[in-house]
């Protein structure tokens, strides 16, 4: 997937390669504060196998070389709405040093045009969070909270007030 943006400020979008790793598990810890660590090995299949998915990407935004904010993006294949594939975003993560400064919006819209582009016909996120701040995030980035969600968890759900 080609997730190339325009650098404003300094600022870039990509995909993530096995060389991101490192940082971007650290970035992680922010998002998972009590989640295991993964090993590296765990970590760059999972990467390859996301990378296999076509149009999917784990999505890194840059500011010069440091990175700031990232999200996963996976297009599913589908059999209703005409074939057209729908996409999920999940695993948004700004630096808490960066927040506020638009990246996360920024890379979120990159996300979704990395979906139109592939052609889907909706794009997803869910959060467990109840924040206001983190609600309001993603409606300003343009998403509407519409739809009921219901899921099923092998691991404890996040708690976060």
């Amino acid at each position: 997937m080609n997730v190339n943006r325009s650098k404003q400020e300094g600022f870039s979008i990509r995909a993530a390669h096995a060389a991101d790793l490192e940082g971007l598990l650290k970035l992680y810890q922010q998002l998972n504060p009590s989640d295991e660590e993964i090993s590296p090995d765990l970590a760059a299949s999972g990467l390859d196998a996301i990378k296999q998915i076509p149009s999917s990407a784990v999505m890194l935004g840059l500011l010069g070389a440091v990175l700031v904010a990232s999200c996963t993006l996976i297009v599913i294949p589908n059999l209703t709405r005409g074939g057209k594939p729908y996409a999920l975003i999940e695993n948004v993560v700004t630096d808490a040093r960066y927040r506020g400064r638009g990246y996360g919006t920024r890379l979120l819209h990159a996300a979704v045009q990395g979906a139109w582009s592939a052609d889907c016909y909706k794009v997803m996120l869910l959060t467990g969070s109840k924040q206001p701040s983190t609600l309001r995030f993603y409606e300003s980035a343009g998403f509407e909270q519409s739809k009921t969600g219901f899921q099923m968890r092998r691991m404890a759900a996040r708690h976060d007030a």
